[in-house]
């Protein structure tokens, strides 16, 4: 059976970059660590990274035991924490995922309402995962996830919680701003700024500019909203 402690050595010597520094992390020496991945690799008959330059490599063996460390080991640390709530008489945790950017302002405002509700919970918010939202779902990363884009998958169930138009905001004295409306066309020749996701993901180009054969002169992103009334 794989040992836990080969899923952990890849994910440090990914996140670390050297196979010193992951042997830091995990309190072992260097030749302790070598040691250990050498007789992984004659065992299973793999090479899992090589020297490239002054770094490492990961082959298609070791991407994959990544990928597999990356999924289960997450799961086994919520399984002690929520092991430890149950032996502390508490409630358990809540993993949320975050990929909605105008949605992080009304889950604040949600958050202290629950807290008080369940003040036993470990209230945990996630926006960074190696692929995507409902791949993290999928992989019991997370336990629920908040995002703008609802697919029909096995096993999910989505249930719309805002409902919100798509606002297209401009300075005072720019000829749009005089307008009810816009159409692709009127972007042709502008800057557009959106927030940080690819553009399958932005309804601006999925079902505005995308069906009309448009796109903007210059397309920038910014975090955050206030960010880009300034801009």
């Amino acid at each position: 059976m794989l040992d836990l402690q080969y899923l952990s050595i890849v994910m440090e010597v990914d996140r670390l970059g050297s196979v010193t520094a992951a042997a830091e992390r995990l309190n072992v020496t260097r030749s302790a660590l070598s040691h250990m991945v050498r007789k992984f690799e004659e065992r299973h008959g793999v090479k899992l990274w090589t020297k490239n330059g002054r770094g490492l490599r990961f082959t298609h063996a070791g991407e994959y035991l990544l990928g597999l460390a990356e999924r289960v080991i997450p799961q086994m640390e919520h399984a002690e924490r929520t092991l430890t709530n149950f032996a502390a008489g508490r409630r358990g945790a809540l993993r949320v995922g975050m990929e909605c950017h105008p949605c992080q302002k009304w889950l604040t405002r949600l958050t202290p309402q629950y807290l008080t509700a369940w003040p036993g919970v470990d209230f945990d918010v996630r926006t960074a995962f190696r692929f995507d939202g409902v791949a993290a779902l999928l992989g019991y990363e997370i336990d629920m996830l908040i995002t703008p884009d609802p697919i029909d998958v096995p096993d999910i169930v989505f249930a719309p919680v805002i409902d919100y138009e798509l606002m297209l905001v401009v300075q005072d004295e720019h000829p749009l701003a005089a307008r009810e409306f816009a159409l692709p066309q009127d972007l042709m020749n502008e800057e557009l700024i959106t927030v940080p996701v690819s553009k399958e993901r932005l309804d601006i180009f999925t079902r505005f500019l995308v069906p009309a054969h448009c796109k903007p002169k210059y397309h920038r992103t910014a975090e955050q909203t206030e960010l880009m009334l300034q801009l």
